[in-house]
């Protein structure tokens, strides 16, 4: 297995304790920088409202199997510690110029290597109950 970064995620959070739990509770923006060999991938992204993000969380601990202060494994949890510390969040997307993407709602820290993109489809990423 082998994944590509293709571009890199500009907070203002320095550190863990300063990025938000979760993005959909935050207000903050951010800018994705993709790289310029992925640049034509953005073709058409501007018509999307909302953007799914996929992304290393490269300073968590791979050896977590067990959250002690949730009392579950990992896999029941959203904490970043995890073997393959794969991130995710839906950003609104406020604006594209040329490979920079400015977006609403992100969470994670500065420099953290961006790994993919999504659009997000109400009708069928929304579950239904």
């Amino acid at each position: 297995m082998e994944l590509k970064q293709i571009g890199v995620i500009r907070t203002r959070f320095k550190s863990l304790d300063e990025a938000p739990r979760q993005g959909s509770v935050s207000e903050e923006e951010g800018e994705l920088i993709i790289f310029e060999e992925y640049e034509e991938g953005l073709r058409g992204i501007e018509k999307f409202e909302y953007l799914i993000l996929l992304y290393w969380m490269h300073l968590s601990n791979r050896n977590v199997l067990f959250v002690k202060e949730r009392n579950r494994g990992v896999f029941a949890t959203r904490s970043p510690n995890r073997p393959n510390p794969i991130g995710f969040c839906v950003v609104k997307l406020i604006d594209v110029k040329g490979n920079v993407l400015r977006v609403r709602g992100v969470d994670a820290i500065d420099g953290t290597p961006l790994i993919d993109i999504k659009p997000y489809y109400p009708e069928i990423d929304c579950v239904k109950t």
